[in-house]
């Protein structure tokens, strides 16, 4: 495992589409969670990666930190923070 220090912002990735009104919904959350954890986030456009679309596909958003998926459709806040503070 590695230890971070606690300002140390760990990368998020955030799988989704352009037009995606959940995409936007969830990013507008994370807003939220950033006064409290140290992180940033990656936004990945899946239809730009036809491997991406093929995996994700109506899955999107996709929240992800590596090969972990945090969350998909919509921010599961309590799965989210739980995970981040695995990091402190």
């Amino acid at each position: 495992m590695t230890t971070r220090s606690p300002d140390t912002a760990i990368r998020l990735t955030l799988f989704g589409r352009r037009y995606c009104h959940l995409c936007d919904e969830m990013l507008q959350a994370l807003g939220t969670l950033r006064a409290h954890y140290p992180f940033d986030v990656d936004l990945v456009d899946v239809d730009a990666d036809a491997e991406l679309e093929t995996r994700f596909g109506e899955l999107v958003p996709v929240l992800a930190h590596g090969e972990t998926i945090i969350c998909h459709y919509h921010l599961d806040v309590a799965r989210c923070t739980a995970y981040l503070e695995s990091f402190r």
